[in-house]
């Protein structure tokens, strides 16, 4: 598990756990500028429970890496138009910034979580670092489950291979077997239909001997009717 020292020193380790911003609001509520997306530098300081100048003196030294996590800075036109689009101009204003500046400094909550890992002095940044040190020695730990999980799934997926070898044979025997059983049955499906034509044949046969049968019981009584009447 990295330490926080790493975290502090290693631009690479930060740029590793940036998307963790959930992070600053797990530790202490972060509030925001009214457009929901931006903080100037007053708000983050007192996030941090630091100094203006601190969060000032940090932006100095960081500017390129702060700048890449969305923060910026707004001068002239830009500034006077996002004044005008988040902030009210009468004395109901907020207080969040001064109406009149020549420049504003704005941090996103990517760039609020930048300055956590970069703040020494600070019990906040000290909390959220340890948040997300420990977020990811959970993640390490689960991940190390799944492999173990995942090892098991192969061990017992080569002995199924094993038994899948030597089961090959025995489903060829079934298999030989269950072919001669077919045709075993075809043949004696075709013994019963001929069975069968043949009983349909001694059914005609057996009904032409009756009807002759009739017949001759007929011509008998004819007969006999004859000689009673002589």
């Amino acid at each position: 598990m990295p330490s926080e020292v790493t975290l502090l020193e290693s631009r690479t380790m930060r740029v590793e756990h940036l998307g963790r911003v959930e992070a600053l609001d797990k530790v202490k509520a972060l509030i925001m500028l009214p457009d929901g997306i931006h903080n100037t530098t007053d708000g983050v300081a007192r996030y941090f429970e630091v100094s203006t100048g601190v969060i000032r003196q940090l932006t100095a030294r960081h500017r390129a890496e702060l700048s890449e996590n969305g923060m910026q800075v707004l001068r002239g036109p830009d500034l006077r138009e996002y004044q005008s689009d988040n902030m009210s101009l009468s004395s109901g204003s907020d207080g969040s910034y001064p109406q009149r500046r020549s420049g504003l400094t704005l941090y996103t909550r990517r760039a609020a979580l930048n300055i956590a890992m970069l703040l020494r002095d600070s019990d906040i940044a000290r909390r959220v670092r340890t948040y997300l040190l420990d977020a990811e020695e959970g993640w390490r730990e689960g991940y190390a489950s799944l492999d173990r999980r995942v090892t098991d799934v192969e061990s017992c997926l080569g002995g199924v291979g094993v038994a899948l070898q030597e089961l090959g044979p025995v489903l060829n025997r079934m298999s030989y077997r269950l072919d001669s059983l077919d045709r075993r049955l075809d043949a004696t499906n075709q013994v019963v239909g001929a069975i069968s034509n043949r009983l349909c044949q001694m059914s005609e046969d057996i009904n032409r001997v009756d009807a002759r049968v009739d017949d001759v019981v007929h011509q008998l009584k004819d007969l006999r009717r004859g000689r009673k009447r002589r």
